[in-house]
């Protein structure tokens, strides 16, 4: 069959034989980038979804197999970037050496951000100012640079130093703090 033509022609029964014809190796490519059969699928469907809910409207000289593979590729790498968001976080923390017990009854929000206003108090000057403009006011290491008159380099070795020093003063904590997050 020729997959070659434009979407405009796409009809229920094209859309069947691309469907029959294709997902199995899109997921299988889906796969290939994010390792989980599961999510890979839903990917996929995805994006037969919206080639459908937009054949009206998606205009290109671009086969139909073409299309499916980017857009199977675009929301994989959204799927990782969207995904590494949250894993940094935990790289950020390195929860993986942690132990931690703690009674829930007896732990309060309140306690965990007078824990936090502490942890944060005893950063210096520079270090507390470039952690609070990259993680509060969500700035870029770029901006934090201009903003500061320092350079990129300076900002990267003080959001290092801050993380180390968060790290060790939240270390018992550092469960809780993450399940905040979530």
């Amino acid at each position: 069959m020729n997959f070659n033509i434009s979407y405009r022609s796409l009809d229920k029964q094209l859309f069947e034989q691309l469907f029959r014809d294709y997902f199995t190796r899109l997921c299988n490519f889906a796969q290939s980038y994010i390792n989980d059969l599961d999510t890979a699928r839903e990917i996929v469907q995805e994006v037969y979804i919206n080639l459908w809910q937009k054949k009206e409207s998606i205009d290109t000289d671009k086969s139909i197999k073409s299309y499916l593979y980017a857009s199977v590729k675009n929301r994989c790498l959204n799927y990782i970037r969207d995904n590494k968001k949250f894993r940094s976080y935990v790289l950020d923390v390195e929860i993986a050496d942690f132990e931690v017990t703690f009674e829930s009854d007896a732990f309060t929000e309140s306690e965990l951000q007078t824990k936090i206003n502490n942890a944060l108090g005893k950063l210096p000057e520079k270090c507390r100012q470039v952690f609070q403009l990259s993680r509060f006011e969500e700035l870029k290491y770029k901006e934090i640079a201009a903003k500061l008159n320092i350079s990129v380099k300076t900002v990267e070795a003080q959001m290092s130093k801050a993380l180390k020093i968060l790290r060790e003063e939240l270390k018992d904590y550092i469960i809780v703090v993450l399940l905040m997050m979530i």
